[in-house]
């Protein structure tokens, strides 16, 4: 499995000939936006550095909500959950989704706002191996509520996400007061994580942060 990293929330999952493509992005943002042949693309919540499938090609199937989902050997599992920290009140909702390719399993927890995770939403994260944690602040999590859901979950390895990289026109922290809570020294920055299941970590939870 190969794992990389565009910016904000998006990601491309790739398991042999299948693509999945998380939370694509608009040029709105100041990023150049995915392009390329996907299967699968999961939308987190319908905002505009969320929700861009327009330049992806192919015929994907298209998740953008809760439910169990099965593609081309792929489980996936969306999960309800609040942008904000007041039920909804002031960002809505968005979905966590749990992605199960090569025996890994991911989970994307989207513009996740609750400071800390319900006792089903744990049930259904349990045993996860890979997280994709947003960690910017003012719109999402911040990063020492990030540490905290980290603690909740004990994942093998964390991704961090949405957070300020060059180029970003959204204003939310950078990476380095997420590091901190976690313990890390500055970290450097992979171009792709490529993974097997029997690589994956067995004691510390590792911190993996990628570059666009």
């Amino acid at each position: 499995m190969v794992i990389t990293w565009y910016g904000q929330s998006c990601f491309k999952i790739q398991s042999g000939e299948t693509v999945l493509f998380a939370d694509p992005f608009d040029k709105e943002i100041g990023l150049t936006p995915p392009r390329g042949q996907a299967n699968i693309i999961t939308i987190s919540h319908q905002h505009h550095d969320h929700n861009n499938s327009e330049p992806l090609t192919g015929e994907p199937l298209i998740i953008d909500g809760p439910g169990e989902y099965e593609f081309k050997g792929v489980n996936i599992k969306g999960v309800f959950s609040y942008h904000d920290s007041e039920e909804g009140k002031k960002n809505g909702t968005s979905t966590i989704y749990i992605i199960e390719m090569e025996g890994i399993k991911i989970c994307h927890l989207g513009d996740l706002g609750q400071k800390k995770l319900t006792e089903e939403q744990q049930e259904e994260i349990d045993g996860v191996d890979i997280l994709m944690v947003p960690i910017g602040g003012t719109w999402t999590i911040d990063g020492e509520e990030a540490a905290e859901i980290i603690n909740q979950i004990e994942p093998r390895i964390v991704i961090p996400m949405h957070y300020k990289i060059p180029g970003l026109t959204i204003k939310i922290d950078g990476v380095e007061p997420f590091l901190k809570e976690m313990g890390v020294s500055k970290k450097e920055a992979v171009d792709k994580l490529t993974i097997k299941k029997k690589d994956l970590p067995q004691e510390d939870t590792e911190v993996v942060v990628m570059k666009i």
